[in-house]
């Protein structure tokens, strides 16, 4: 029923409402991971190392244009601290995320890899935006072993409505060159952004199956009070829920994550309903809370607490009360 799914078929199901059809969706949406992936829920410790951002897209409040926002960098001695906590909290996966900053020396970020590799053990995943074919290079000869650059439309005149000066062939060309270096790569869209047809998003998920991608990251938009979006409705959690059930039938493999951006407009129960839609991943924030505040991509962002922090442990109880396993 759900083999070799075409776009007439994806938007089909994307219509699907209440019901015995939609319960089978994401019926075969755990089985497929159950599957390919085991019943585990993997643990990716986040650093958001970052907020400056030379890039201007509209849907994201950390974006160069937003002069109201209080930039920071972390120095490489907190950003070890973090990954150092994150080891002892038995997460196995960090994640470095910024915003495309001009000012971050390529070296600087390789020595903090190898640091990390070293003294930790740790897997490192990077989500520092576009960079030249060397630059990734160099940072997967340091150690790094997975990039996240989500595409967030890959319809190309859409994607140019919300990315003012920047490229779809150039993104194209940086995933592709990722995928060359031997990273997992990441991608993934923004589900609800303003004049998205169903169209649209039943071609990104046959982009992300194209492409093969090993991480696809999948959420809602939520709008944020400083940028041209302000007044557009969120994203569906419904919508955002069948596209998550639709990407694990067309990548088996593919590590999903409950985003935060799920989590910040529906609660723990938007985090276990993507569990059980096919997503296998969950991101507890460990960025140092004066920074966190800062890096506002957009409203109310209510960041997955840590290991050990009752938030998490609440989590982890209705987890394994699903049958699944923490990793």
């Amino acid at each position: 029923m759900y083999n070799n799914l075409c776009q007439k078929d994806l938007i089909r199901l994307l219509l699907l409402e209440k019901g015995k059809d939609l319960g089978l969706l994401y019926q075969a949406a755990m089985k497929t991971r159950l599957e390919n992936c085991g019943n585990a829920v993997y643990l990716r410790g986040l650093v958001e190392f970052s907020n400056h951002c030379r890039n201007s897209c509209l849907y994201c409040g950390i974006n160069a244009e937003n002069k109201s926002l209080k930039r920071y960098r972390m120095s490489q001695d907190e950003i070890l601290a973090v990954a150092k906590e994150i080891s002892q909290r038995g997460v196995k996966t960090v994640v470095l995320q910024s915003g495309e900053d001009i000012k971050m020396k390529p070296l600087w970020l390789a020595g903090i890899i190898k640091k990390i590799k070293r003294n930790f053990n740790l897997l490192v995943t990077l989500s520092v935006g576009e960079h030249s074919k060397e630059i990734f290079a160099l940072w997967r000869k340091a150690g790094a072993d997975r990039y996240l650059l989500k595409i967030e439309s890959s319809t190309p005149s859409f994607y140019r409505n919300f990315h003012p000066r920047m490229s779809f062939k150039r993104r194209l060309n940086c995933l592709k060159a990722l995928k060359k270096l031997g990273y997992q790569t990441g991608c993934g869209n923004i589900v609800g952004l303003k004049d998205q047809s169903l169209d649209s998003l039943a071609k990104d998920l046959l982009f992300f199956k194209k492409f093969d991608f090993e991480m696809l990251g999948i959420g809602p938009f939520i709008p944020h009070r400083k940028t041209l979006l302000a007044r557009v409705k969120h994203g569906d959690k419904n919508l955002v829920l069948k596209s998550i059930a639709l990407a694990r039938l067309l990548n088996k493999k593919a590590y999903i994550p409950a985003t935060t951006a799920l989590g910040t407009i529906g609660g723990e129960k938007s985090i276990l309903d993507a569990l059980r839609a096919g997503a296998n991943v969950i991101m507890p924030n460990f960025t140092p809370q004066k920074y966190q505040k800062n890096y506002s991509l957009y409203d109310g962002k209510k960041p997955l607490a840590k290991p050990g922090d009752k938030g998490f442990e609440n989590l982890k109880k209705e987890i394994k009360k699903m049958g699944m396993i923490i990793l």
